[in-house]
């Protein structure tokens, strides 16, 4: 007989300002040879943005929320909270699906994930993301 196979589990990151992820959505995304930068709404305030940024190599994908829901793991509610912004997440297919070589190579990997009311961003990461308030456009 086969198990069942575990579901995610979210871990909530305290952003400060806290963000309604509804009101929120991905303003930019930046990639370079050195780091990843996606800017944030801020609800509430029009001229600055929550800066999310990655120092190293990663792996991302940007989805919107229809084809988020239909991935059979997201049933689980374990750890999620309403209206909540930043994740970091186990267990997810998304870092199940990369190759074997990836994964050993930058470890250890952690998967980030950062909703808004139009838009999912995940990351995979060997190191943490820093965040800061920055001005929008700048």
């Amino acid at each position: 007989m086969e198990s069942e196979p575990a579901l995610p589990r979210y871990h909530p990151i305290n952003v400060h300002p806290e963000i309604d992820c509804n009101q929120s959505d991905l303003l930019e995304l930046r990639w370079t040879n050195d780091e990843v930068v996606a800017d944030f709404v801020i609800p509430d305030d029009a001229q600055h943005a929550l800066r999310v940024q990655f120092h190293n190599e990663v792996i991302i994908r940007i989805l919107d929320e229809m084809p988020l829901s239909t991935e059979h793991e997201i049933t689980t509610k374990e750890g999620l909270v309403a209206n909540h912004f930043a994740y970091r997440v186990e267990g997810a297919m998304f870092e199940k699906s990369q190759s074997e070589t990836w994964r050993s190579t930058h470890q250890p990997a952690t998967h980030y994930r950062f909703v808004t009311g139009w838009a999912c961003l995940d990351v995979l990461s060997a190191k943490e993301p820093d965040f800061q308030i920055v001005k929008r456009g700048s």
